[in-house]
């Protein structure tokens, strides 16, 4: 039975010593109730509570990582059903599958497009997080090494055991790799390959009594990160098999089907119904997500719903604080303010960077919160502002000391001009869809 906070709390040292990171014993004991730390995280805890509270300390669904020459891939971890009660963690992976069978110059090729895809949604790089390569016949060994001399993404191997065995000649030293499938036949031989070899293994069954008894085999033989890799693959039976496992591992703490789960969009045939299955395995808690075709203009649209679904409703998107340059400015050119929330960044350098007008755009810590909120919070004042001109030096990027403020907030200009003497305050517009014409006429900028 799950602990509450005050109850891991009488079982902590509580001397608030701080070493875990938290100001206090009681808000460690919060945050380890919550499953959103580890008990190692206290180095005084004694080997009595730690046995007692390894139950609680233990988040419901297993966190597992896949890593490769720098890049990792983290999932589980999750403690709601729902992203609106709290918030996701770890991400779903995509990853391209690519078949033995088929030509090297061709694996190549479609490895190459989809590693090198990155593209910048309001300040954050959305990219493909690995591939997968599965037995088909051909040169499995080949296919892999074909895999490698272009991406060094994680891996998901997909075989039987003689040929996984085979491809781990091309798996370097430190990789952390997930191999398909456990089933009720070649689990042992399985299970024994990921233990030497330091794997994670996903287990498949076609009901939830044979994935449960599956998982429980794999993991007495030693293998502690599995993966669930349900039979189903209609929408429905997707749908039904995955919800089941994640309310049974968060609503009960079931540890047999408290482990990430993979999906296989691309078993269907068909490309557009292949992105409807990726879109569902996104909302409904699949951690690896292996797609069998590869287009930006497909792939994109998954990628941001990840990303919406993938944030903390409580926190907003932000960019870094800084000051940065817009078409090439000079040091005539105007200093335009705002905050950091990402959607306000990108409204203003969108509208300038859009109209060819140089200037420079000075973005403050607003804690990701938009003009008007950040200003009524007290977030977005004379003092925030000035502050930033000198943390970014913005003095010593111009000679024409020129600093616009956003319309909404013009009634911080006479403060700020005591806060930055010698500088020349001015009052933009409210909308940044008028930012080009007032940076023309007002500020007479040449067209």
């Amino acid at each position: 039975m799950a602990l509450s906070g005050i109850q891991i709390y009488k079982m902590l040292p509580q001397t608030n010593c701080k070493d875990c990171g938290f100001p206090t014993c009681l808000a460690f004991a919060m945050k380890l109730a919550a499953k959103q730390v580890e008990l190692a995280a206290c180095p005084h805890v004694s080997e009595e509570a730690q046995a007692k509270l390894s139950e609680a300390a233990t988040p419901p669904v297993r966190p597992i990582t896949l890593k490769s020459n720098g890049f990792e891939l983290k999932a589980g971890s999750e403690v709601v059903l729902f992203r609106h009660e709290k918030t996701f963690y770890n991400r779903p992976g995509f990853f391209l599958r690519v078949y033995d069978n088929e030509p090297l110059d061709t694996i190549k090729a479609k490895v190459s497009a989809a590693d090198s895809y990155e593209v910048d949604y309001v300040g954050i790089g959305l990219n493909m997080s690995g591939f997968a390569v599965q037995a088909s016949g051909g040169d499995f060994t080949a296919a892999l090494a074909a895999v490698r001399q272009v991406s060094h993404r994680p891996l998901i191997l997909i075989g039987d055991p003689d040929t996984l065995k085979a491809g781990f000649t091309e798996i370097g030293e430190g990789e952390t790799i997930l191999l398909c499938h456990a089933n009720a036949v070649n689990w042992k031989v399985m299970a024994a390959l990921a233990k030497e070899h330091g794997a994670v293994l996903a287990v498949q069954a076609g009901s939830l009594d044979e994935m449960v008894d599956l998982a429980t085999k794999v993991k007495n033989a030693g293998v502690e990160d599995i993966v669930l890799s349900p039979e189903q693959r209609s929408l429905h039976g997707t749908l039904t098999a995955n919800t089941i496992i994640r309310r049974l591992a968060l609503k009960k703490t079931f540890r047999p089907l408290g482990y990430p789960i993979i999906s296989f969009p691309g078993d269907a045939s068909d490309p557009a119904k292949e992105v409807i299955f990726a879109a569902q395995a996104i909302g409904k808690y699949s951690s690896f997500i292996v797609l069998d075709h590869f287009n930006p203009a497909t792939i994109y649209p998954l990628l941001v719903l990840r990303q919406n679904i993938f944030t903390d409703p409580q926190k907003p998107i932000q960019v870094q604080p800084d000051l940065y340059e817009i078409n090439k400015p000079g040091p005539e050119d105007p200093v335009l303010v705002t905050t950091n929330f990402s959607i306000t960044y990108f409204s203003v350098a969108n509208e300038v960077e859009g109209s060819g007008l140089p200037a420079w755009l000075l973005v403050t810590d607003a804690e990701g919160m938009s003009v008007l909120t950040a200003w009524a919070a007290g977030k977005f004042d004379s003092e925030r502002i000035a502050k930033a001109v000198k943390t970014f030096n913005v003095a010593d990027k111009v000679t024409r000391k020129r600093l616009v403020l956003p319309g909404h907030v013009a009634v911080l200009s006479g403060e700020l001009e005591e806060e930055l003497p010698g500088w020349e305050i001015r009052v933009g517009p409210r909308e940044a869809i008028d930012l080009p014409t007032f940076m023309k006429q007002v500020l007479s900028l040449p067209v």
